[in-house]
């Protein structure tokens, strides 16, 4: 985020705030399958979105952001918020959104890019989150005292990919056509 005048830093802190909140949306826009412990959200597009249209500094702003209200007790997240909720399988993909809007942002978040650019970007986001997401929830679902790991791994993780790799091609799609309009909009503010 550059500090180019009091209008462009309003607009960050707004691009910043309203990726928060359509993860906050996201969170609650969840379908449940069981075993309950991995929600099926739109979160991880979501992340990645915030990488492809804000870049890595601001998408991992925004989804920091996320992630600490959540943490503080706001309840944020699927099944509430606290900190104890570091203790849920699923808290390993809060943290993967994180990283995966820092992949996003570092491979395609400028405009100007071919759209293999933003391909890339998205699906190796995606991979990221679930990097994060999937060691995190077989620990955290074994602590818990679940036994049947394989089962966890493919009902409460690996059935989610193919969704999630699907929506993450959309975004890109959407980041590629969209950020051209967006970064317009911001250099007419920088002009202001």
């Amino acid at each position: 985020m550059k500090k180019v005048n009091g209008k462009m830093l309003a607009v960050d802190i707004a691009e910043c705030a309203i990726f928060a909140a359509l993860m906050v949306a996201g969170a609650y826009i969840s379908i449940p399958v069981p075993p309950p412990l991995v929600p099926l959200t739109f979160q991880t597009v979501i992340a990645v979105l915030a990488g492809l249209l804000l870049g890595a500094k601001k998408g991992v702003i925004s989804m920091a952001i996320y992630c600490f209200m959540g943490l503080i007790g706001i309840p944020v997240f699927s099944a509430g918020g606290g900190l104890f909720y570091v203790l849920k399988p699923s808290f390993g993909y809060i943290i993967g959104f994180i990283f995966s809007a820092f992949t996003a942002g570092i491979i395609s978040g400028r405009k100007g890019l071919p759209f293999w650019r933003y391909l890339v970007g998205a699906l190796a986001a995606f991979l990221v989150d679930y990097a994060v997401g999937i060691p995190y929830c077989i620990v955290a679902a074994h602590l818990n005292g679940v036994s049947d790991l394989a089962k966890i791994l493919i009902t409460g993780n690996l059935i989610f990919m193919p969704k999630d790799a699907v929506l993450c091609s959309l975004a890109a799609i959407l980041a590629w056509r969209v950020l051209p309009y967006i970064d317009r909009g911001r250099a007419k503010i920088k002009q202001k």
